[in-house]
């Protein structure tokens, strides 16, 4: 009994240093990209005070501004002020918009995540078979297709792809509509309530906008999906092929079980490293769906961040970066999470 309680001791003690390590981290992490988006803020040849006041502006308004951003004060204490307001929120006014730069972002990351999520489910469910299938079917002309499948997806760039696609199923078949995220009929007459067009549709009965925002949609989710599925289909097959290769996987076979139990009890030891691979997938699309909501006019976070780096607004730029960071950051964390709770190893060690 006393043994029992010394080892539950111990596990426990282990996994609240393993908690304090992983929020330390954490917390490091975050920190370290704030700072890197402060100074790039500062190093960057654009002058915060001239994109507010213009070029025309007495010089007496420009000081006024220039002490305003606290751009007179030491470094460390600019650094500082830029911690305190992130903390609270608040990442500043944009000079293109002219609202608060965390409501902009609050309105347009929204249509990033549906590109995201729509690319993360094409990828997985075509992914994660076809790359357990070509794992299994090594060296096949089947899996010689999956390959060059995946590797095409690889090397196209995605905005060529969204160029094509566009001209091909939009401006020749007509079989999606065309760029924008809804049409501009419906733009001023939905609901908007969770700010994620599909769900406002829904819950308001627009079904005739839920259908609209799907033709929109498919076209650039697939593309997205495209590029989400070639890395998982190469990330699976080859934990697959490392797995199928392990001593216990000879000894199953020899013992007489079927290839799918084979398969299925392979695929049940990788799942731990796909839970991370697909978490960093979802992560790179948020992150990636930059030219893709350019090619296609999509009102999301990665557009918004173009249009602002162009008008010169650093604001929104940083922001719209440090929320991209915070995101990956955060799905890094959790796949990792994740993936403890169903790694065979760890719960064999718990147990």
């Amino acid at each position: 009994m006393r043994v029992t309680n010394w080892l539950k001791s111990q596990s426990l003690r282990a996994g609240i240093r393993t908690l304090c390590v992983q929020t330390s981290m954490f917390v490091l992490t975050i920190f370290g990209l704030l700072l890197v988006t402060f100074m790039i803020g500062r190093v960057v040849p654009v002058d915060p005070v001239l994109v507010i006041v213009g070029d025309r502006a007495p010089a007496e308004v420009y000081a006024r501004v220039y002490a305003e951003l606290g751009l007179d004060k030491p470094l460390y204490q600019q650094f500082l002020m830029y911690l305190y307001q992130v903390a609270q929120g608040d990442f500043g006014t944009s000079v293109l918009t002219s609202q608060n730069v965390a409501k902009d972002i609050a309105a347009f990351f929204p249509a990033t995540i549906e590109l995201a999520v729509t690319g993360t489910l094409v990828g997985v469910l075509l992914g994660v078979p076809l790359g357990v299938w070509s794992a299994v079917r090594k060296n096949s002309f089947l899996d010689q297709c999956v390959r060059v499948v995946a590797l095409i997806g690889y090397s196209i760039p995605i905005f060529w792809l969204g160029l094509v696609g566009l001209l091909v199923f939009y401006a020749k078949l007509d079989w999606v509509a065309g760029v924008g995220r809804i049409d501009a009929a419906y733009e001023y007459i939905i609901e908007r309530e969770t700010g994620f067009v599909l769900l406002d549709a829904m819950l308001h009965g627009q079904w005739d906008i839920f259908r609209n925002f799907l033709s929109h949609l498919i076209l650039p989710g697939a593309l997205l999906g495209y590029m989400s599925m070639a890395y998982i289909i190469r990330m699976t097959r080859s934990f697959m092929l490392e797995q199928l290769g392990q001593e216990y996987v000879v000894t199953a076979r020899v013992k007489g079980l079927s290839e799918r139990r084979v398969v299925m009890h392979a695929f049940r030891n990788v799942l731990a490293q796909l839970i991370t691979v697909i978490a960093l997938s979802f992560a790179y699309l948020l992150e990636g769906a930059v030219l893709t909501e350019t090619v296609f006019a999509w009102p999301g976070l990665g557009l918004y961040i173009t249009n602002s780096l162009f008008a010169a607004d650093m604001n929104a730029v940083l922001a719209g970066t440090t929320v991209i960071g915070a995101s990956f950051v955060l799905l890094n964390a959790f796949s990792d999470a994740l993936g403890t709770v169903f790694d065979p190893r760890t719960r064999s060690a718990r147990t």
